[in-house]
């Protein structure tokens, strides 16, 4: 399963792009959101992936933010919406506002996004209303910008699980490394991460 995209942006359409990850090219469905804020082709991206397997296709869904990411792959539980809808869904309105929403119940709101219905509105409310408040981010008020040391420690932690570390230790390092320095790249803070671990 791929869990982490990073290469370069080689062609973008609304809702579709294509990563570059040393000479191969992955086909990634986005959100909107994502879309206008991954920068023009040719610029390095960084993606967290949910991958939609089935018989006839295997498709990549890409987030630049793990609350879209969490968002989708609980939308996705709801009776009656795929990942093309759950797509939408992130495309017509933002994190902090569909969890408001659902929190809310604002029937008004979710039946406002283009492709859900009132039923499904109201199949979102009962089954994600639980579920959303564990995110930890359905307080009234909470922002979901995500600071730069916070995105690079969820890209950090990505890829540190993805070759195998077990989530503690590897909060451990990440943790352990920005404290010493947040103004890294991405593969600076890899390279000095994997230096402490093999230690």
């Amino acid at each position: 399963m791929i869990a982490f995209l990073r290469g370069r942006l080689l062609d973008k359409q609304p809702n579709l792009l294509i990563v570059d990850v040393q000479g191969v090219g992955y086909q990634v469905r986005v959100p909107l959101s994502t879309y206008y804020d991954i920068g023009d082709h040719g610029v390095d991206i960084a993606l967290h992936i949910y991958t939609h397997v089935r018989e006839e296709a295997f498709h990549l869904y890409g987030f630049l933010t793990k609350i879209e990411q969490q968002l989708f792959e609980q939308l996705i539980t709801v009776s009656g919406i795929g990942p093309k809808l759950a797509v939408a869904v992130l495309s017509g309105i933002g994190p902090f506002e569909l969890v408001n929403a659902v929190q809310h119940s604002d029937i008004a709101r979710l039946t406002g996004i283009p492709g859900v219905g009132r039923k499904t509105a109201e199949r979102m409310i009962l089954e994600l209303k639980d579920r959303l408040a564990h995110l930890g981010v359905a307080q009234a008020g909470e922002s979901l910008t995500v600071a730069p040391g916070e995105r690079l420690r969820d890209d950090l932690l990505s890829a540190l699980q993805n070759l195998g570390y077990h989530q503690p230790l590897a909060e451990r390092a990440v943790d352990a490394m920005l404290s010493s320095s947040s103004e890294r790249s991405f593969e600076d803070g890899l390279k000095a991460v994997l230096r402490e671990l093999m230690r």
